[in-house]
């Protein structure tokens, strides 16, 4: 069993920002978190959002500012790095260019001490005077040394590659030693930090697999960090998505696509990414954007939202992810007439880039009036043409404009 448990843990740096009130701005704060054995735990989020931080205070690498970090039933605040029994798996490798394959992935072992019991020389335990072994600390054998080192080599399907040194590897390659050098010493928790950024994108796909089918096969608990969003999805039994040091929301991947918190979460998660139009709703559920044009919600959707919030009236953001735009032949109550400003063809589906305002000026569509489309089309429209867009009121997402927080039940 190999839990990590995160209790109010905060990360302040001496020089770190200061808030217009004068307070020091925490890299981290107030990270809480329980993480079970055997799960596969994905930190997101932006560049400086305080992912690989955590990480790194969880391996003992960054000292934590405030709170208790437990692996299993020990704090581990004072715990020094290499006594958390952690592995850590770092973005640039950290493989040693002297030593070969075999070398870096034994290194750590030949450093490490193991408990044994004291032996005379013909490998029988010794007795003490109460008739009990006497526990030592020992240094791996070679030979358990080479049983460990060729059996993650197997796994890694590097066995070939164990007398080459780094530079006569990939990128691929490298990566999987790097994995092994942390499979060879068994640990408690595997940390990875952004392990495939390096990567061009089709390995990159490929190690995704790897690395989901070596968390299956050694049945630990791994803790990863990415800024990629597709990478936590596909690989997360649980995600954490992180922004400006704070826990935005923790839940399963198809659970934040679904149900995201806020509009960040909503516009993090998924690619394309969510449209988002400022608008106001009735209570009779009846949205009107900012360029005034409308849908209505039937009462079957309306009721999935919160009607004491909506009340008389609300201003809010509505999202919709692109894949739940159609396009039509004729307008409904949940369409939208839009002027197409870009189109990307990409076989299997065609990507829209279009605009809400029809009359607005080429280029416009970063402005609040744009809108994606997602969809399998038998022909493309033309650009400059107007289209049709009708939206699957089951899946939009309303968001308060003043706190950018969900208003679904």
């Amino acid at each position: 069993m190999s839990t990590v448990t995160l209790k109010h843990v905060y990360k302040i740096y001496e020089n770190a920002e200061k808030k217009p009130q004068g307070e020091v701005k925490p890299a981290v704060s107030d990270f809480c978190m329980e993480i079970q054995d055997k799960e596969f735990i994905v930190f997101v989020g932006p560049s400086g959002c305080g992912k690989s931080t955590t990480l790194r205070m969880i391996a003992g690498l960054e000292e934590i500012s405030d709170g208790e970090i437990w692996i299993d039933d020990t704090l581990v605040n004072d715990v020094a790095p290499k006594d958390r029994d952690i592995a850590m798996v770092f973005q640039n490798y950290a493989l040693y260019p002297h030593m070969t394959v075999y070398d870096n992935m034994a290194f750590g072992l030949k450093l490490r001490k193991v408990a044994d019991v004291k032996r005379d020389k013909d490998g029988k335990p010794v007795l003490d005077e109460n008739g009990k072994e006497i526990p030592i600390m020992r240094k791996y054998t070679k030979e358990e040394i080479d049983v460990k080192v060729r059996g993650a080599a197997k796994i890694l399907a590097i066995e070939e590659y164990l007398k080459r040194k780094p530079k006569a590897l990939s990128g691929g390659q490298r990566q999987r030693v790097a994995l092994g050098r942390t499979i060879v010493r068994n640990p408690k928790v595997f940390l990875l930090d952004e392990p495939l950024s390096n990567l061009d994108a089709k390995l990159r796909a490929t190690m995704r697999s790897e690395i989901i089918k070596l968390h299956d096969q050694l049945g630990a608990t791994f803790i990863y960090v990415t800024h990629d969003q597709v990478e936590a999805m596909t690989m997360g039994t649980r995600i954490v998505v992180m922004k400006d040091g704070f826990v935005q929301q923790i839940g399963a991947p198809q659970e934040l696509y679904d149900h995201p918190i806020n509009t960040f979460v909503a516009g993090f998660i998924g690619t394309p990414q969510m449209n988002f139009f400022d608008g106001r709703i009735t209570a009779d559920g009846t949205i009107t954007f900012a360029n005034n044009q409308k849908v209505k919600l039937s009462a079957a959707a309306l009721s999935q939202f919160d009607e004491k919030k909506i009340g008389n009236g609300l201003d809010i953001i509505m999202g919709v992810r692109p894949g739940d735009l159609k396009v039509l032949d004729t307008a409904n109550d949940m369409s939208v007439s839009a002027r197409v400003e870009v189109i990307e063809a990409l076989g299997n589906e065609t990507i829209i880039y279009a605009n809400l305002d029809k009359n607005a000026a080429e280029g416009l569509e970063k402005t609040p009036t744009s809108i994606v489309a997602s969809a399998k089309l038998k022909k493309n429209p033309e650009r400059k043409s107007e289209i049709i867009l009708g939206i699957d009121e089951e899946s939009i997402h309303i968001f308060e404009k003043e706190t950018k927080r969900s208003i679904r039940k």
